[in-house]
């Protein structure tokens, strides 16, 4: 039993989480027992806020993002083996080019360092502005890379360092868009507005899609790897611009206002650390590490469908670029529809309920989905991917916002959600669609059917760990 001081700002006693099976609809985590001011922390009154605009602007943000991110996917699949890794041979070349998918991803705990401690002690929303501006300029600077045929091996070398830079940033966002949908909204409200910031992942692939089905149907095989590639990072431009406007029109989140209010008011009974990442490993190292396995089989299975699954459409099955695209951009549009109501779900049922369906649905899934994607038939790989992109990815997706965010205490919060999520990225993301090629290459798809099952069934019994510790929490008394 934890026996810590519950006053501590730092201190994981001082959360009292509520039950996982039951609606999260109660203050956050360390408010309903302990008699101080930090027992108000969040209360906040949310009723004269735009809590819909600003869950708006942090879809928007996070799916511009996330389309730089994901054209990088996109091109790894279809373009950049051919550019930056001509001299190879075809399975070389896509592995070479998913190698340097995967850097973005070791980046992406980086990024949730750097910026989850100063989004703990700086706020929410600056911390996010210049993880957008990051982003949006080493997508730019990808655009107007030299090829391998112009500087050698000089180009990959360039490509890396800048989907390195992307990983730094994505890693970053994250917990900033979360919070900035979760500490606005209401507490019975949370999953719902949460699950906006989780649009931006089905966002980005739509206008990642779009902008490639557009190129592949415009232009010749010939001049998308010549040239008509590079057009959609050169958009992504369009980042700056929005980053500017959160700077200049968003206030940061009432959470944190309010934190910063009693670090001034209160300096003896809320401190201002000087490390929350150091704070928030010492104090949560189970959350943690158990929030990071609950998101493993999310971005494992994500990368697989919207990456893997084209290259493999592609190469093996003999598709054209433009079916398989099609098809991601059905499961994706069903995703979009799907994560609100999931998050709608979560507010009445629990978040662990909602999360873990999807989790043990999807490894049960695994087989039927290749099975079907296996037929090169359209319309059953779309089937495929409604079910499981649109339907059972959104169940566990679409409620991480709210359910990661309610495990940690505000002053840690940014630190505690983006250590997590980033580090069972990069277990889960960074080179699934490599490890899928190599399994496929040496054993055929059933063993990736069972890599997916595997990645699924850890994030369940993750997910159910971590909703046990926080009923524990939600009972003990704290005096």
């Amino acid at each position: 039993m934890d026996t810590k001081s519950p006053v501590s700002a730092a201190n994981p006693a001082s959360r009292v989480s509520r039950s996982s099976w039951k609606p999260r609809s109660s203050p956050w985590p360390g408010e309903t027992v302990v008699t101080s001011p930090k027992q108000h922390l969040d209360e906040i009154d949310v009723l004269d806020r735009d809590v819909t605009r600003v869950a708006a602007i942090a879809a928007t943000a996070a799916s511009i993002e996330y389309y730089d991110f994901f054209i990088y996917g996109l091109a790894a699949a279809l373009v950049f083996p051919a550019v930056f890794f001509p001299e190879m041979s075809s399975v070389t070349g896509v592995l070479l080019s998913f190698g340097t998918f995967g850097i973005g991803f070791l980046a992406r705990p980086l990024g949730g360092v750097v910026f989850g401690h100063f989004g703990d002690l700086i706020g929410r929303k600056k911390t996010l502005v210049i993880a957008l501006i990051a982003m949006g300029i080493a997508s730019t600077a990808i655009g107007v890379l030299p090829t391998y045929a112009s500087v050698g091996v000089l180009a990959p070398v360039a490509l890396t360092v800048l989907r390195f830079v992307q990983g730094i940033a994505i890693g970053g966002q994250m917990g900033g868009v979360v919070l900035l949908a979760v500490e606005a909204a209401p507490p019975r409200r949370r999953g719902f507005y949460g699950s906006f910031s989780s649009l931006g992942a089905p966002g980005g692939v739509l206008l990642a899609n779009v902008i490639f089905l557009l190129l592949t149907a415009c232009v010749s095989t010939e001049a998308l790897i010549e040239w008509a590639w590079r057009l959609p990072f050169l958009m992504s431009l369009i980042l700056v611009g929005l980053a500017l406007y959160v700077h200049v029109k968003l206030e940061d989140t009432p959470s944190f206002r309010r934190l910063q209010e009693l670090r001034q008011s209160a300096p003896v009974v809320v401190t201002k650390t000087r490390s929350p990442v150091w704070t928030v490993l010492r104090t949560y190292p189970a959350e943690v590490a158990l929030t990071a396995g609950s998101y493993i089989g999310i971005n494992l299975t994500y990368y697989l469908f919207i990456t893997f699954v084209i290259s493999y459409g592609t190469s093996t099955l003999g598709l054209s670029q433009s079916t398989m695209l099609a098809a991601v951009l059905i499961g994706s549009t069903g995703q979009v529809l799907a994560l609100p109501l999931a998050g709608a779900v979560s507010d009445r049922i629990g978040r662990s309920r909602v999360y873990l369906c999807g989790a043990f649905g999807l490894a049960v899934f695994a087989f039927p989905f290749w099975m079907l994607v296996q037929t090169g038939q359209f319309w059953l790989i779309t089937v495929a991917m409604v079910v499981g992109l649109g339907v059972l990815h959104s169940l566990m997706y679409g409620v991480q916002p709210a359910f990661f965010a309610e495990t940690f205490s505000t002053e840690v919060r940014y630190s505690g959600v983006s250590l997590g999520i980033q580090s069972g990225a990069v277990i889960g993301g960074a080179f699934a669609p490599m490890t899928a090629t190599a399994l496929l290459s040496s054993f055929g798809w059933p063993s990736v059917a069972l890599y997916m099952m595997a990645g699924c069934v850890l994030t369940g019994l993750s997910v159910w760990v971590l909703a046990h510790r926080n009923s524990v929490r939600s009972q003990e008394v704290i005096g």
